[in-house]
């Protein structure tokens, strides 16, 4: 097996490489599809992410890779009984553009199934890639109804076959990565719509990381084990990171401020149904963990929506990719502080007595034998940055610079 391409050694493409680290934290957020010009290091971060994949533990001799803690009840191979186990590195699965339904689902041996009342089924790729990568490269050249089976298994986490009354189901729960050059078409709407994340990347105008691109690239032709080991501390630092984020994940706190502002933001740029939300809410999850907090704040909303939003928002053809970043901040800042809870610690979000911003008393009618709060003069009751002009001291910028923090 040759030697994959350091994925801490892929220079630049920052938002590429976060999208994927993001869900090798968590594969609920549904996915990354890449979207750039050939030459690009597309192909080349996607495969160098197998090597910081954790390893996973499966059932011995269970060609579906079973969970032992939690065995699949309807596996084929099943059911399977306690203890015996193995572990082994997640698999990196590759689905080439012109495989037929069988290779990607697989096959069920139908002379077999009526003669003998069994069900010999043949695994496909979407069993490989279970608790694994699943990934397709030119995912815009690949046939529309295979695309659609593959959206609804990473969509259900399970996959369904059926042949001449016949029907078989695995578990089927991978990280789905799709490449693709723009200029060779473009996918349904529908298609993009399921992929979790969308990233856009570029070759560097700067000469100077144009310079270290081939370098780089060079060396390792030349000796590629001999190069993965200068990146092997950084590769592991990378693969602990993940595996803490792992572990942090269901104790980050996604609170009701948090929840406005994604709400908000996806209603300002008209994204269609709800999906947009619960990627964005999974997103910002993903990122206060993978940056060590249990608590969600504004920053990781907004890098959520720069990743999950811009191929679901409304754009005419000619539009360019992308949000309105001063649009995004806008409603941001609106919507910020605004956790259910009024002043008063009871859930009316109306204004308190002085119809200060987000129901903040204005600078006559503050509190004043509030003595914590007259410590912290850059925040209000529960935390939430004072409006620019408050008199709190010192003039706060339009944009604030404590972050949103919601209430614990």
């Amino acid at each position: 097996m040759s030697t994959p391409f350091p994925f801490t050694a892929v220079v630049g493409q920052d938002d590429l490489r976060l999208a994927l680290l993001l869900n090798a934290v968590s594969p609920a957020v549904g996915g990354v599809l890449v979207r750039g010009e050939k030459g690009t290091a597309k192909s080349t971060a996607v495969r160098a992410l197998s090597a910081l994949m954790p390893e996973v533990d499966v059932v011995s001799g269970c060609r579906f890779s079973c969970d032992p803690d939690s065995p699949d009840p309807a596996c084929p191979d099943g059911p399977h009984e306690p203890g015996a186990f193995a572990s082994r590195p997640a698999r990196m699965v590759e689905l080439p553009v012109g495989a037929s339904e069988d290779r990607l689902v697989g096959a069920l041996d139908i002379e077999r199934a009526l003669a003998e009342g069994v069900k010999a089924f043949e695994p496909g790729l979407l069993a490989d890639a279970h608790r694994g990568i699943l990934y397709v490269d030119e995912v815009n050249l690949l046939h529309d109804h295979l695309v659609d089976l593959l959206l609804d298994a990473a969509a259900m986490g399970a996959s369904y076959v059926e042949r001449e009354g016949v029907s078989v189901r695995h578990a089927s729960k991978f990280l789905l990565v799709g490449t693709m050059n723009p200029e060779e078409g473009e996918l349904r709407p529908q298609l993009l719509d399921r992929f979790g994340l969308t990233v856009e990347v570029a070759a560097s105008r700067e000469p100077d990381q144009r310079v270290e691109v081939v370098r780089r690239r060079l060396a390792y032709d030349d000796d590629p084990a001999g190069f993965a080991a200068r990146w092997a501390d950084e590769e592991a630092a990378v693969r602990a990171r993940i595996v803490g984020a792992r572990e942090l994940l269901p104790s980050v706190r996604l609170g009701d401020g948090a929840l406005r502002q994604i709400a908000a933001t996806c209603a300002a740029f008209e994204v269609d149904g709800m999906r947009a939300d619960i990627v964005m809410a999974r997103t910002a999850t993903a990122l206060a963990a993978w940056a060590g907090r249990t608590e969600v704040l504004a920053e990781d909303v907004r890098q959520a929506a720069l990743l999950a939003l811009p191929h679901r928002r409304r754009r005419n053809p000619f539009d360019a990719p992308g949000l309105d970043e001063d649009k995004l901040d806008e409603t941001l800042e609106e919507f910020g502080g605004q956790d259910g809870d009024g002043p008063d610690g009871d859930d009316d979000p109306d204004p308190g007595p002085g119809g200060g911003p987000g129901g903040q008393p204005e600078p006559d009618d503050a509190p004043q034998g509030d003595g914590d709060a007259a410590a912290r003069p850059e925040a209000g009751e529960g935390g939430e940055p004072q409006p620019s002009g408050s008199g709190a001291g010192e003039q706060q910028p339009a944009r604030a610079a404590e972050p949103f923090r919601t209430k614990v």
